[in-house]
């Protein structure tokens, strides 16, 4: 039975069509996932059907009394809640009747009425077996399990939510979603800040899940290993593949031929069509036939232009070289009212590329906003060498309002012609259409783009970069690899994907 019907989809955000005529059934218990280049509508897609957006045209239908639960990673908590209580959110109703109970037994010892003692024994009796039906005795371990699979520590517990990094963060709120076994699982991206051990134990759990998902993501060998459907957005529609992700490569190939026949075969006619009809609207014997053509060539339905994957040409130009000892870091504690991790002693030097690895919140990005001077260090001393030139990627984007990626740019390089920024961008994988659009419009992939296009003048000799590859699709992460690769000056990598910074760096420092 169908769990989701979408019919002829369309919407517009405003700067342009992203969706229109989309379509799609979602079936109980189907495990599936959306692929689709940057910029494509993916994670716009998913707020439609969370009813986070409402479509232009078209229909959104549910199935009755199902409840849908949608990993929203941005969504605003409230930092003054421990992270127990955020997750215990879950099971309220189930702590509300632990409580009645309690207060019932607190009423038998307070009254001596035998007739009235019994009944709200009874009344007690009953919540408890309720809470025994529903393993309410099981919640702390339950919790325990969901965060240790997610790498979220049990001594966070009593963490308030505004003390957590980004990713920890973002790793609650999917905590959270999970725990409440909704009737399907709307999921964008949630590998975003897990490591390949916490990947894993996700995969296990949607593998197991006996309900529903639809999950995007960026991550391949993640798609390969949880779907069953593939869902791809392309040709301007959502293309179908009943089976998994291997099934989808090759059948898509299929596809993709099919199409670029189709379309050039329509195109051949449409322009056969064309000519007819100029050369015989205006004669008399065969004025009619061609109006008849007309007529018909307006009802023809337009096959998309073939989708071509998007080429990128990331570049950070260098200037010229430091000394040896780029980065000098002694007995270095970092962190905020305490430190995070044991005290740091290394050096980084001249031309190394270096990765910093460790689980999610144990400090990594802190430890580049400390030395970036964004945050005060806790002990310790840390030096750079007086002729770095440090050009900086921040692992969460500041992008935000009714600027553009042009006007955005241009604030940046006010020097440049229209032609040049719009260069810039484009080569970044940012066409006309996006660097036009408002900046809160685009998705986390295009953010991203935009923000390695602004690095691409400021020609430093030390590079940093935090958590680059979040968001973006696959061909955008092989391009980002071979800048990287021929990048000559100092590289300092925040990643937690292995396949991504191995080729890369040829130091790891691991924080723990």
């Amino acid at each position: 039975m169908s769990l989701l019907t979408v019919r002829n989809l369309k919407f517009d955000h405003g700067e342009g069509t992203l969706l229109e005529g989309v379509s799609l059934r979602l079936f109980e218990k189907e495990h599936a996932v959306l692929v689709g280049p940057n910029g494509t509508g993916k994670s716009t897609f998913m707020k439609l059907l969370a009813k986070r957006l409402i479509p232009d045209n078209g229909e959104v239908e549910w199935q009755n009394n199902k409840q849908v639960g949608y990993l929203d990673q941005y969504a605003t908590l409230d930092d003054n809640l421990t992270l127990e209580t955020y997750l215990h959110g879950v099971f309220e109703d189930l702590f509300q009747l632990e409580k009645k109970m309690e207060s019932l037994y607190e009423e038998v010892g307070q009254t001596n009425d035998p007739n009235k003692q019994s009944k709200l024994l009874n009344r007690a009796s009953e919540i408890g077996e309720t809470l025994l039906e529903r393993d309410f005795y099981a919640i702390k371990s339950q919790i325990g399990k969901m965060i240790g699979g997610l790498g979220l520590s049990e001594a966070f517990l009593q963490s308030p939510l505004g003390t957590l990094s980004g990713g920890m963060r973002a790793k609650a709120i999917l905590a959270k979603l999970l725990l409440e076994e909704a009737d399907v699982l709307l999921l964008d991206e949630p590998t975003n800040f897990l490591d390949v051990e916490h990947i894993a134990w996700l995969t296990t759990f949607l593998n197991q899940y006996d309900k529903a998902f639809l999950v995007v993501s960026h991550d391949e060998v993640f798609l390969k290993n949880i779907a069953k459907t593939v869902f791809a957005l392309e040709y301007g529609g959502i293309e179908r593949y009943k089976g998994n992700y291997a099934y989808y490569m090759e059948e898509r190939k299929l596809r993709h031929f099919q199409h670029e026949r189709a379309y050039e075969s329509q195109k051949k006619y449409i322009k056969k069509t064309e000519d007819f009809i100029q050369k015989n609207i205006t004669r008399a014997s065969t004025s009619k036939q061609a109006q008849s053509r007309r007529k018909m060539l307006k009802k023809i339905k337009k096959i998309h232009r073939p989708q071509e994957n998007p080429t990128y040409s990331f570049a950070f130009p260098f200037s010229k070289a430091t000394g040896r000892d780029v980065l000098e870091v002694t007995q270095l504690e970092i962190g905020y009212e305490s430190p995070l991790v044991e005290p740091l002693s290394f050096i980084i030097r001249r031309g190394e590329k270096v990765v910093i690895t460790g689980e999610n919140g144990i400090g990594k990005s802190t430890f580049i906003k400390t030395v970036m001077g964004e945050l005060p260090k806790l002990g310790g001393t840390y030096q750079w060498i007086d002729t770095a030139k440090i050009a900086y990627f921040e692992q969460e984007s500041h992008l935000k309002g009714d600027g553009t990626p042009f006007d955005i740019v241009h604030g940046i390089y006010p020097h440049f012609t229209k032609k040049e920024i719009l260069s810039l961008l484009g080569h970044h994988g940012i066409n006309y259409t996006m660097a036009m659009r408002k900046i809160s419009t685009l998705s986390g992939g295009e953010k991203t783009k935009v923000r390695l296009a602004m690095l691409y003048h400021q020609k430093g000799n030390v590079l940093i970069l935090d958590e680059p590859t979040n968001h973006l699709d696959a061909n955008a992460k092989i391009a980002l690899k071979d800048a990287l690769l021929q990048y000559e000056g100092t590289l300092i990598l925040v990643s937690h994907e292995k396949e991504f910074y191995e080729d890369i760096c040829d130091i790891e420092y691991t924080l723990y």
